[in-house]
């Protein structure tokens, strides 16, 4: 026993392969925060203290609430939550998450329509499909899986769905209501980052955070949501882009860095200060002989170099991207009880 009790914990090395870091520290059984210890690693032989954020954990919860609260409607007689998804053509990423989507409906109790056209569709028949889907009084929430073939413009499709059944929160009506704080159907990325910032209890208020990519669908909309005023917010924001001169100065200043800028391994060591939380939004695939597919999924932060730098980090995947469809079922599910419009 006292051998045991003596016995010096094994402190894992981080090697310079992204997937196989995350596949060391989830090794430990790393689990959510509210029981969570931190993660010891070892780098250049200096002992690190590193969290990391399991966003498919965290979405497992999500789901699992989700699910007993639409039971309990449909004990109640209540109406099904019902979500529509469009795809157009055969884009290998856009089939992937449509896939998971439809799945998550199942996993949650959902009823999902999956629609699907060719590449060749013109725009007016795409308008025509989302303005039946406006009006059937069975489908809840829809959204139209971007990207679109370029012929058909992306805005006109998304200023077409109605904003009362716009779940993926792209309309101009729930960005606007969102960024004045008022009840909206918030983008799925930006509200799933916002909801591992709670459930992990990261503090906040009066924090730096600088958000690189200033997208409309994450780096616009989660800057407005860190500096508003309540938790997760009252944050300091800084949103730095493709043009910004002294972004590396810019993001050592950072308590939390959100990248969301679409450059794989953009976010190096040298731009992260000692203990700062790092989120990570990328998802590109690069490709890759260490998997059977050819490609990997790739983060804007360099994962290797970044994590023991770290207070919590995200990793990719299993991070931010769970999360994302957990929002969408949220924001079904709120369309479905129309809580946030009639």
């Amino acid at each position: 026993m006292g051998r045991d009790k003596d016995k010096k914990p094994v402190i894992p090395r981080l090697t310079r392969n992204p997937l196989k870091n995350i596949l060391i520290i989830r090794r430990l059984r790393v689990k959510p925060a509210m029981t969570l210890k931190s993660t010891l690693i070892r780098v250049n032989n200096k002992k690190q203290s590193m969290q990391l954020i399991d966003g498919k954990a965290i979405a497992d919860q999500v789901k699992q609430e989700i699910a007993e609260e639409v039971a309990a409607i449909k004990a109640k007689g209540g109406k099904t939550p019902h979500l529509a998804v469009i795809i157009v053509g055969h884009d290998g990423g856009s089939e992937t998450y449509v896939a998971h989507k439809v799945k998550s409906c199942e996993q949650v109790g959902f009823k999902s329509t999956k629609i699907c056209f060719e590449d060749n569709i013109t725009e007016d028949e795409l308008l025509a499909q989302i303005e039946m889907l406006n009006n059937d009084a069975d489908v809840d929430g829809f959204i139209v899986q971007l990207p679109l073939p370029k012929h058909i413009s992306e805005q006109k499709v998304i200023e077409a769905i109605d904003h009362r059944k716009d779940v993926d929160g792209f309309h101009p009506i729930n960005v606007g209501r969102t960024s004045i704080g008022l009840s909206s159907f918030v983008s799925a990325t930006p509200a799933g980052i916002l909801e591992l910032l709670k459930r992990y209890k990261i503090e906040t208020s009066g924090k730096h955070c600088v958000v690189i990519g200033r997208s409309n669908i994450v780096g616009k909309p989660v800057a407005s949501l860190m500096m508003q005023k309540g938790y997760p917010g009252d944050s300091t924001v800084t949103v730095c882009h493709s043009r910004t001169k002294n972004i590396k100065e810019i993001c050592l200043q950072a308590d939390i860095i959100i990248a969301a800028i679409g450059s794989p391994n953009f976010v190096k060591a040298d731009m992260v200060k000692e203990g700062a939380v790092v989120i990570d939004v990328g998802t590109t695939r690069v490709p890759s002989t260490e998997t059977k597919s050819g490609w990997k999924l790739t983060g804007d932060v360099d994962f290797a170099e970044v994590a023991p730098k770290c207070s919590f980090i995200t990793p990719v995947p299993g991070g931010v991207g769970p999360m994302t469809i957990c929002s969408l079922l949220k924001n079904t599910l709120l369309a479905g009880k129309k809580e946030i419009y009639e």
